[in-house]
């Protein structure tokens, strides 16, 4: 039997009909499949493709600003032009189809093509084999599938914004046929695990359940094996053991012990213990069971090597995607709890669904890949409930509050966490807070928008901030995950939900909150639009302009972005050494001089920086001055003692809890000479491969900075003289008087930027500047100085004048 080319012959019988990918039992099929109008349709695809690339060329070399029109009319010279297809995102080049192969072969056999002075590349398209790729089944899109412009068209419809909120609800919300779509689906793997893992229970969590869910979410699963354990482990002992064993325990695995006794029989409990079995070995079990013996199930992916390790895959007919999880019973809790707040108050859910969608159209949430520097939707929900537990009057109790209203069966201990709270909201006592969505909202960005996130950390499980001192000193400061926003877990307090989040989308966040506030109180937010203008939510939603920064003549303030926060000096020492000093009232000032000492040396022997003190702080000069004679106390400067000064007594040494705690600040004139933020990391490289070796091994990385600053300005401008590049202002504030967090910020001002490179060099300054001074600061700061007086007062602490001259 003659089998034609697209036809392959199986080995188990039958015939695949490689063109269509399409699989048929026996001859007779094969001869209609091949006769129907699906494959003449391909064929005559193929043929027309094939005659399409035998007559085009490939050009390339063409000026971008290059049309179609200027290259048909030059190839047109060789003869007629069929089409033209350009390419100018992916790369500059075209398909030109010439009217047949004469043509093509007149082209190829020019010696030199070239148009506007630039010289052609002409050769033969490459020829690919044809390949039909069947069309995608239409399913629910991940994440929000709504398009602002349907979204807002919606939302105009509306009287006001409260109605906007709720609108918005129901949007994204899932429909009826979504929500039991997803029940069949969780009950389908119900069924098939439970004949594998007698016992075992499959709950759904996350997203799906949690009264937050959006079209076409990831279906989260937790399949619970304890009480499989529990039974395989009874199963395994001996007869009279089982017959001694409490019946009323034994009922708690199951309603019908004769059913699991033989479902056992050929489970897969019968080759594995799960009590010693590894997480990797079950979850590659779960999905063996998912692959073989769930249908409508593909893509199944044993992730093990994950933070949290993961079975995924997706149901073909609904395109929904899902995870399975065996050791994430803690976030079963999270899901519940969020349950919990949605039922307590209808106004929490239209809030977190307008701050989500908020929060992604202002690029500060929605991580593309579950990773990277922005909110996850977990950490914002978090976010807004916390803003509701601390209003006045609270519209949200605290976790802690609902302990208390948790009864003896709702107690629960889990990894050693208490994740106790009632199940049912009828228990708690409605809010006495009245406020509407619309001022709700408002509130919220005015909250946040200069909010000390760097400095506390948001407790939901209390219901209030707490100074990072605090946290410092508790037993979990050492698991927990500091960073640019600070969110505890409800229940895993050793766990920052926000730690992910950078310095960057911190500042972000807090500069889009202050741009909503400010839109909250105009007449646009407030009221309908009687001209048919968009107005409420939808205005709120809009893109706009995200540029980080902007340099007006007169030089940004710090509302415009150009700050940097400095972590606190604090973090360098040992924890003995941080409860040492927390409690101190002169911590402001010893970090604060700290921060100045390190900064100086990291903008002036670092990166070879002009500093010195600001003209226009005459005052503060002045009084710093008088410091230095000795005449009069200055809030922030410290009279500088000689090392081996043995003729002042102990007695008359200062002492930093005799200083006031008032906002400490100092302002600084900058000049930079030399492009030092371009080609560090090239010229750190070569630096380091033409070093020997034996150099290497204790280094000093500050050296290394200072070094490779020397080299690109010697690349730059050699020996000679260089006039100056920027000039700036950077003004140094202590920004934790009121609860001695001592967190420092930089605000930047440019004076002069006659290239626009300060927006460069600012960016650079964002990380390099934080790691630097930290790492001078431990290396000869606090630490060093802890236990030499009753604050550290003593030898060695160097302390840098203000005035700080070039």
């Amino acid at each position: 039997m003659e089998v034609e080319d697209d036809v392959e012959l199986l080995s188990r019988g039958g015939f695949r009909c490689r063109l269509c990918m399409l699989q048929v039992a026996n001859r007779p099929s094969l001869d209609d499949h091949l006769q129907g109008k699906k494959h003449r349709k391909l064929t005559e695809v193929r043929a027309q493709r094939k005659s399409q690339e035998e007559k085009s060329i490939f050009v390339s070399g063409f000026r971008r600003e290059t049309s179609e029109l200027e290259l048909s009319e030059y190839f047109s010279n060789f003869g007629p032009v069929s089409s033209i297809v350009m390419d100018k995102e992916k790369g500059i080049y075209a398909i030109i189809e010439l009217q047949d192969q004469a043509v093509m072969h007149k082209v190829l056999s020019h010696p030199q093509h070239c148009m506007d002075g630039q010289k052609l590349r002409v050769k033969p398209r490459h020829k690919k084999d044809f390949k039909y790729t069947p069309p995608k089944k239409q399913g629910p899109a991940r994440g929000q599938e709504l398009s602002l412009e349907k979204l807002s068209q919606a939302l105009c419809l509306c009287s006001d914004v409260d109605e906007q909120l709720k609108q918005l609800v129901s949007l994204f919300q899932f429909s009826e046929n979504e929500r039991k779509l997803r029940e069949l689906l969780v009950t389908l793997l119900q069924e098939v695990f439970f004949e594998f893992f007698p016992g075992c229970e499959v709950l759904p969590f996350g997203s799906s359940v949690n009264s937050f869910e959006v079209h076409g979410c990831d279906l989260d699963l937790f399949l619970d094996l304890e009480h499989t354990k529990t039974f395989q482990a009874s199963a395994r002992k001996p007869q009279e053991e089982k017959q001694s064993e409490d019946k009323a325990a034994m009922d708690t695995l199951s309603e019908d012990k004769a059913a699991l006794d033989t479902l056992s029989e050929d489970s897969i409990l019968s080759d594995v213990d799960l009590e010693s079995a590894s997480a990797s070995e079950i979850l590659e079990l779960i999905a063996a069971v998912l692959r073989q013996c769930v249908p409508g199930v593909h893509g199944v992916q044993a992730l093990t090597s994950a933070r949290l390790p993961v079975v995924k895959f997706q149901h073909k007919e609904s395109l929904l995607q899902g995870d399975i999880s065996i050791n994430n019973r803690l976030a079963f809790c999270n899901t519940r709890l969020l349950q919990l707040y949605a039922e307590v108050d209808d106004r929490v859910r239209p809030l977190v669904y307008t701050l989500r969608y908020w929060a992604k159209q202002k690029e500060l949430a929605g991580n593309p890949f579950g990773g990277g520097p922005l909110l996850n939707n977990y950490a914002l929900t978090l976010l807004v409930l916390f803003f509701l537990q601390t209003r006045s009057p609270p519209v949200l109790p605290a976790v802690a509050q609902l302990k208390e209203l948790a009864d003896e069966g709702e107690k629960a201990i889990i990894d050693g966490w208490d994740c106790s709270f009632p199940k049912d909201s009828s228990k708690m006592e409605p809010s006495c807070n009245l406020e509407n969505l619309r001022s709700l909202l408002a509130e919220f960005f005015h909250v946040f928008t200069d909010y000390d996130f760097a400095s506390t950390v948001i407790s939901l499980r209390e219901g209030q901030a707490f100074p990072l001192k605090d946290i410092l000193a508790s037993e979990t400061s050492s698991m927990l995950k500091l960073g640019a926003l600070n969110i505890q877990d409800p229940f895993e307090l050793s766990h920052n939900v926000a730690g992910n989040v950078n310095e960057k989308i911190a500042l972000r966040f807090q500069s889009r909150c202050r741009d909503a506030a400010k839109y909250c109180r105009s007449l646009q937010y407030q009221r309908k639009s009687s001209k048919g203008k968009t107005w409420g939510l939808v205005r709120l939603f809009q893109r706009g302009d995200n540029t980080e920064i902007s340099i007006t003549e007169e030089g940004p303030a710090a509302g415009d972005g150009l700050v940097i926060y400095l972590p606190s000096p604090l973090l360098v020492l040992t924890e003995e050494q941080r409860r040492k000093l927390c409690g101190t009232e002169g911590v402001q000032q010893l970090c604060f001089q700290k921060v100045c000492t390190a900064l100086r040396f990291v903008l002036q022997d670092v990166l070879k920086c002009s500093v010195s003190q600001d003209e226009d702080n005459e005052n503060m000069a002045n009084a710093e001055q008088a410091v230095l004679r000795e005449e009069v106390p200055c809030v922030g400067a410290k009279r500088i003692l000689a090392e081996e000064d043995s003729s002042v007594p102990d007695s008359k040494r200062p002492r930093l809890e005799a200083v006031s705690t008032r906002e400490e600040k100092v302002s600084w004139h900058c000049t930079i000479c030399h492009k030092v933020w371009l080609g560090r990391r090239k010229m750190r490289r070569e630096l380091q491969r033409n070093a020997a070796p034996s150099l290497l091994q204790d280094v000093d990385s500050l050296q290394v900075e200072a070094e490779v600053t020397e080299a690109i300005r010697q690349q730059e401008h050699g020996s000679g003289p260089a006039q100056p590049l920027l000039m700036f202002r950077v003004c140094i504030v202590s920004a934790g008087a009121a609860s001695q967090d001592c967190r420092t910020s930089l605000c930047f001002t440019p004076f002069q930027d006659p290239v626009a490179l300060f927006q460069d060099f600012f960016h650079f300054l964002q990380v390099f500047l934080p790691k630097t001074v930290m790492k001078h600061i431990k290396k000869h700061g606090l630490n060093s100085s802890v236990g030499e007086t009753e604050l550290g007062l003593g030898q060695g602490m160097d302390f840098y004048p203000m005035q700080c001259s070039p």
